[in-house]
Parts: C-alpha cells; structure tokens; sequence
C-alpha cells in the first residue's frame, strides 16, 4: 500500500486498513478450511455407515470441497470489484436486481469452469480420470448453489462495510449542504457506533485516496470520508493541505522532515516512524510551498 512505514505500536483498525484485502481472505480461507473439511468428512462417514464400502477413495471428498473453495477464494476479489460497481440502490433497483441475477450465471460459470479444471489436475496426478458428468444437469445442480452463494457474500460485503465504518468512525461533512460548498471546512463529523464527534481539519495528518474514499489520518486513527482525493483538495488547501503524490496529500503543518531519493522521487515525514512517497510530479511545487 504505497511507501508508508509505522510504529509496531498501532491500533486494531490502523493494522487491518494496510491490508484488509490479505486479512479478509485469511479469514474466508479459514472459514472454508473448517467447514469443507467438516463437509468432506461427512460425505466419507454417510458412505461408509453401517460397514459399507465407499465407492470413492478418502482423498477424493477432499478433493471435491479444496477445490470448490479455492475457485471461490480467486472469484472473491471480482465479487467484491463487481459490488462496488453496481451498488444498491432502491431508486434503480429494477436495474441492480437484473445485472446481479445476471452476474450470478457468469459466476457460477467461472466457478464450475475453475472447479472442474483443478480437479482434473488433481485426479490426473493421482492416476485418475474425473468426471463431472451431465453437463446441462449438473451446472443447474451447481447454479443453484451458486446463486446462493452469490448474495450470501453480497449480504456479507454490505454487512462489512456498515458493521466496520460504525466501530472505525465514518466521517462525512458537518450537513449535506456542506458538501456541495467550495468553502474550506473546520471540521469533520465521525457517526462511530451510536456517538458522534468532531475531528478538527487541523489535527488531520494527511489524506490518502481509497478508492471512493478518502482516508483522513488524524493522530493514529483513520477516519474514511465518501469523496475524492482531487475534489477534496482544493477546499483543503486553505487548511495547509498540499497533493504530494496521486494518493496522498499532506497538511504541511505536519511535515517534519523531506528526504530526496535518486530516482527523483522522495519522502515526507510526518514523524520518525511515518513516511509517505513524494512524486517528483509534486516535488517542486510541494518545496515551493514550505518556502
């Protein structure tokens, strides 16, 4: 995530944003690890009760569910791509409900096409033939599961994002008119669970683009607040904001130190142990400014 380097010694919230896609598939990867070894286990103790003789060996059950979490595992960060966007809304929602249904034929397709493929490398190394049958039955056998699936994780990205921006801290402008002002603000409003407070401008560190977010950095805490990078600066540039590079711009009343690097690149340093890159794009401009 760009050139920042921190203290050990940051909050919960602070660690998960530098990775949180890492973090989030850690946690999938565990969750199918428990639950399909639990499910492959299963299909091996129904075919073996009361002394039968499994017509499949053990490794096989195994093989089915690895592979069918491990497709779902590389399709995850296209869901989430996908879900951002086509977000929800209810004013279109004829329109959001017709692209999903129809995204969840492509992501059964891509998960079958992924699922079939590993297995067939699988029971080729093992000295055996896979075979998934009808082709016509058993994709509507999988559809359905599918399909499910599909608007589980969509419930699950939804949940996410409102469960982590109310115990992180959401910012946004003080009202709605606010927003649409090309007056510089004094401060930020952050909703975190069922309190509200008052983040001054003044206080903030720096800001980095996130997407359609823009990460306000205030004494070890970020706060997301829905804009632009681009839009955001200018109204902050009264406060003694300045873009330094396409991701970040720095309240220059913060800078401690600038280290130029060979490549004509360089680092702003808000303290010892936070760094961020500095474009050569920004840099005489940036230099300039602290004059």
């Amino acid at each position: 995530m760009n050139e920042i380097s921190r203290d050990t010694k940051v909050s919960l919230f602070t660690q998960f944003d530098k990775r949180p896609r890492v973090y989030l598939l850690c946690l999938l990867a565990l969750y199918f690890l428990i639950n399909n070894t639990i499910n492959a286990t299963s299909v091996w103790m129904e075919a073996s009760r009361d002394d039968a003789v499994p017509e499949f060996s053990l490794w096989e059950p195994f093989a089915w569910e690895i592979t069918s979490a491990l497709s779902t595992l590389l399709l995850i960060p296209i869901l989430v791509w996908w879900f951002k966007l086509v977000p929800l809304s209810l004013t279109h929602f004829k329109r959001f409900l017709v692209l999903h249904l129809g995204a969840t034929v492509i992501y059964s397709a891509l998960h079958v096409g992924l699922m079939v493929l590993f297995r067939e490398i699988i029971y080729m190394g093992m000295g055996g033939n896979y075979d998934f049958g009808d082709i016509a039955s058993e994709f509507f056998y999988e559809y359905r599961k599918d399909a499910w699936g599909y608007f589980f994780f969509m419930g699950l990205y939804y949940a996410y994002r409102f469960i982590y921006s109310r115990l992180k801290g959401e910012a946004s402008f003080i009202n709605d008119q606010e927003q649409s002002k090309p007056d510089s603000p004094e401060h930020f409003l952050v909703r975190k669970l069922d309190k509200e407070f008052l983040v001054k401008v003044v206080d903030i560190d720096y800001l980095e683009s996130a997407g359609n977010y823009v990460n306000l950095h205030a004494a070890g805490r970020i706060y997301p607040l829905r804009s632009t990078l681009s839009g955001l600066i200018p109204r902050m540039a009264e406060r003694g904001f300045m873009q330094i590079h396409r991701s970040f711009a720095v309240n220059i009343n913060k800078v401690q130190s600038i280290e130029s690097m060979s490549s004509g690149d360089g680092k702003v340093y808000i303290d010892e142990s936070t760094s961020l890159p500095l474009s050569r794009r920004y840099k005489d401009k940036f230099k300039q400014q602290l004059k």
